[in-house]
């Protein structure tokens, strides 16, 4: 199995945790053995996973986002491109999760279960269920803005307060951009070696990933046997269908109304590096040839595309924060867990800056998922059923994202005066 490649390991414990769970859930459903089984061998290895994934959010997620801010930087040091950049990002992401949650709130792929055996399985989520529930009584009116900033940002990490260490990353990460010291230089570049060291972690963390897909999907399938299998397939076409219209629908008329070019020139012209994307599942790992494309297919100066595309690569993921925005609903609604309007524009808030945050290689996303899941009171034992079937969606939401970072390239190229773009049949 270790000659394999990550993702085929990844589908063999998919099909073993699946395959081994509905056989015991039809032939030994109220075995002694199988509750033992769960509590002591398929639970734990889940649990190991998780906390793994635990562990590396909020220096993930500090690092990101502060050198996503450096990287941006002061749009009045930085000029036009900057300030257009920065706004291109927040504009479009917005968009993206907004899309996912509509088309999910529509669909509503994880209705089905009945909600007795919903609010069941979030009980044998553990010790964690008081201290969530405590946490979602938490998350309503004035206190959501006001929690927002932390009182003690160190004391906020521990505790798990995502949004609040996000807050407390950005003004770092603000600030980090306005003092031009060898000491914030210093800073900076420390920032970049934990960011680079998380990422290893993470490549090493994903490389379990197998173990834990079977051992969640086993304790999963064998609780709700086939029924688990419906709502996934539900769950990836909603993905599947959220990221097409953001892809040939919001793209298309960003490129035709602001970029001035046809959509079918630009799919043209993209080709190369859509590929790339979904072949690799990186942003990070297609940027060599998106900016070829970019450059050379697409005509857009090279000025524009270095800044656009490689600031893109880390901080424009349309794909990503819409996935996440998605991921979170349907395990919430899969669960059983209610989410208000008002908490639901908090998961877009963070949904967008976890997009920002989150790094350009695959599995990148799954530590601001886990956390967010959990803020709001959904298991984040929920993550194995998505890890079963996120390859095929990993790469169609890097392709949004790689695509995102040439349409916002195109765009700004157009909008800017001196660069005149050349245009493309």
């Amino acid at each position: 199995m270790a000659t394999m490649s990550l993702h085929t390991r990844m589908l063999v414990g998919f099909v073993a945790g699946v395959g081994f769970g509905l056989a015991a859930n039809v032939f030994a459903a109220d075995a002694g053995w199988l509750d033992a089984l769960v509590h002591y061998v398929a639970d734990p290895i889940g649990q190991l996973f998780l906390r793994l994934l635990f562990m590396l959010v909020i220096p993930l997620v500090f690092s990101a986002l502060v050198l996503g801010v450096v990287e941006i930087g002061d749009p009045k040091s930085l000029g036009r491109i900057g300030g257009k950049t920065l706004a291109w990002i927040l504009i479009v992401t917005t968009i993206a999760v907004t899309i996912g949650l509509v088309v999910v709130n529509i669909i509503q792929p994880g209705r089905g279960l009945p909600p007795e055996l919903g609010q069941s399985l979030i009980a044998q989520a553990g010790e964690r269920g008081a201290q969530i529930a405590a946490g979602r009584e938490a998350v309503s009116g004035i206190s959501v803005l006001l929690n927002i900033v932390p009182r003690n940002p160190v004391q906020a990490a521990a505790n798990g307060d995502l949004i609040a260490v996000m807050f407390f990353a950005l003004v770092f990460g603000i600030a980090a951009t306005v003092i031009r010291s060898e000491g914030t230089r210093a800073f900076v570049a420390t920032v970049q070696g934990v960011y680079e060291i998380c990422l290893k972690l993470i490549d090493w963390v994903i490389r379990l990933a197998p173990y834990a897909v079977a051992a969640l999907l086993f304790s999963i399938t064998a609780k709700l046997g086939f029924d688990v299998l419906v709502q996934l397939a539900r769950f990836v076409a909603t993905v599947l269908l959220a990221l097409g219209i953001h892809f040939f629908v919001v793209f298309p008329v960003l490129l035709r109304v602001f970029g001035g070019m046809s959509p079918l020139a630009f799919f043209r012209g993209a080709q190369p590096a859509l590929l790339t994307a979904f072949s690799t599942s990186s942003s990070s790992a297609t940027l060599p040839t998106t900016l070829k494309v970019v450059e050379q297919g697409l005509g857009v100066p090279r000025r524009v595309a270095r800044f656009v595309c490689t600031l893109g690569a880390t901080a424009n993921m349309n794909g990503t924060a819409l996935f996440e925005g998605i991921t979170v609903l349907f395990l919430a609604q899969f669960f059983g867990v209610e989410l208000g309007l008002l908490q639901q524009a908090l998961v877009l808030a963070m949904c967008i800056l976890g997009g920002i945050g989150a790094a350009g290689v695959p599995g990148g996303s799954l530590p601001v998922i886990a956390m967010i899941l959990a803020l709001f009171g959904i298991p984040p034992e929920g993550i194995g059923l998505i890890l079963g079937v996120d390859r095929l969606l990993d790469m169609c939401r890097t392709v949004v994202n790689v695509g995102g970072d040439m349409v916002g390239s195109v765009v700004i190229g157009r909008s800017e005066p001196a660069a005149e773009p050349s245009p493309v049949p």
